[in-house]
């Protein structure tokens, strides 16, 4: 089992189990509960391939089925704090864990929206709670988002897609996510009319949905609204992994080995800015032309840096070109590394700010921020003169961020219509 970026992974190829480890795996055979979970694992070859992501020994124990609904009271996106009692007439409560960074969280918001809409009618109140603390989430791992998981950022993000069910923040104290004993984003638990748990764990067994073949929540839903036992009480979660206050030492370590990455300043010649205009890295580009003397080039300045450090794992490269004269090279540097500016840095070669402008082929006044994105081949995804938008620039960002091999769905998400 290995970490990446916040996730559990399992590798596709065949294990090669040494003595010890072969040990181990028998007893879990036999200690099955040890793993947090009720419910033994398929055998290996039939499960999916999202499946390897189950969430394995939880940090908090998890709440077992039957146990009567934990209470709560939680701030919304809606500005209003909430509690277990203001739902008390909803026939079923569903609550599903999620949250604004996790890729999983945003490929399963459409069935999320589903669900919550087609079984309104029939007494469902869904409710999300994102249990996340933004301190405890790297940089590294925000490679998939606009925003991040803090309250101010969740509001952001349900007003943009158009949520229409209750968003709630536990990432303050996390107290409601220990209750549950939730492991992942997104990960959902059903409670019946008189509010004991019935079902927890997936949505269903796929991220792609037309990969689908065991839709678990709706199939909760639907035996309870039969009156009938649930088939199957509890399944593995999958998705991105609880992010608990205890990893606040992650970010910081993080943190400590950006501060280490060299600064560099080279200049920016008429034939290399022509070069990275046009773009032939076969990634996205980011270009930000700032001032020293500029109080607004500075201000935003912080955010391209954070950007930059979030999706430079992806098809994304960001470089910094100062307008500012040759001759004052030495307070570019200082400012360079005050910020730990350790994307590629450029400077205006020469005293003639419009040949060089001209090189790069756009014109804009020297006193202002000049922000440019520019597809793998010269095409102009999105462009702004003035303060930055940082939201809306990394929307346009994903917008034409390909997919990988992981999370396929993820450039789809990002075109949709928000509410679609």
């Amino acid at each position: 089992m290995k970490w990446n970026r916040g996730w559990v992974r399992f590798p596709a190829r065949t294990w090669a189990l040494s003595a010890p480890a072969v040990i181990t795996v028998l007893l879990g055979l036999v200690m099955v509960p040890v793993l947090g979970r009720a419910q033994q694992a398929a055998p290996k070859t039939t499960r999916p391939a999202t499946a390897r992501r189950g969430m394995f020994r939880p940090l908090y124990p998890l709440l077992p089925i039957g146990s009567p609904a934990p209470d709560f009271n939680l701030p919304g996106v809606d500005g209003k704090m909430h509690t277990l009692a203001e739902y008390s007439k909803a026939k079923i409560l569903a609550i599903v864990f999620e949250c604004d960074h996790c890729p999983e969280s945003q490929l399963y918001e459409g069935r999320i929206r589903a669900i919550a809409h087609d079984y309104r009618s029939q007494g469902l109140q869904l409710i999300a709670i994102n249990p996340n603390n933004p301190n405890s989430i790297e940089l590294n791992e925000l490679g998939y988002t606009d925003v991040t998981d803090s309250l101010a950022d969740m509001k952001i993000r349900a007003a943009y897609r158009h949520f229409t069910w209750p968003f709630l923040y536990d990432g303050a104290t996390q107290t409601v996510a220990m209750k549950f004993g939730v492991v992942a984003t997104p990960e959902i638990f059903i409670f019946d009319q008189s509010r004991h748990l019935r079902y927890e764990g997936r949505i269903d067994d796929n991220e792609q949905p037309k990969l689908v073949k065991s839709h678990d929540a709706v199939n909760a839903l639907n035996a309870i609204l039969a009156g009938t036992p649930v088939p199957v009480t509890r399944t593995r979660a999958f998705g991105c992994s609880t992010k608990w206050l205890s990893k606040s030492n992650n970010v910081k370590a993080e943190m400590q080995k950006i501060e280490e990455e060299p600064v560099n300043l080279n200049p920016a010649t008429p034939a290399v800015l022509k070069a990275l205009r046009a773009n032939n890295t076969g990634k996205i580009m980011v270009v930000d032309f700032w001032s020293t003397k500029c109080q607004e080039c500075l201000a935003g300045f912080h955010d391209l840096e954070t950007t930059f450090r979030m999706y430079r794992l992806r098809q994304y490269d960001y470089t910094t070109v100062n307008t500012d004269t040759p001759a004052n090279q030495a307070a570019v540097l200082k400012f360079l590394h005050s910020q730990y500016a350790s994307s590629p840095n450029l400077q205006f070669a020469s005293d003639n700010a419009q040949s060089l402008q001209a090189a790069f082929g756009a014109k804009w006044k020297l006193n202002q921020p000049f922000l440019m994105v520019i597809a793998p081949g010269g095409a102009i995804i999105y462009q702004k003169t003035g303060r930055l938008d940082t939201v809306t620039m990394r929307r346009a960002v994903l917008a034409r961020m390909p997919d990988g091999r992981q999370y396929i769905g993820q450039l789809a998400y990002w075109q949709s219509k928000p509410g679609a």
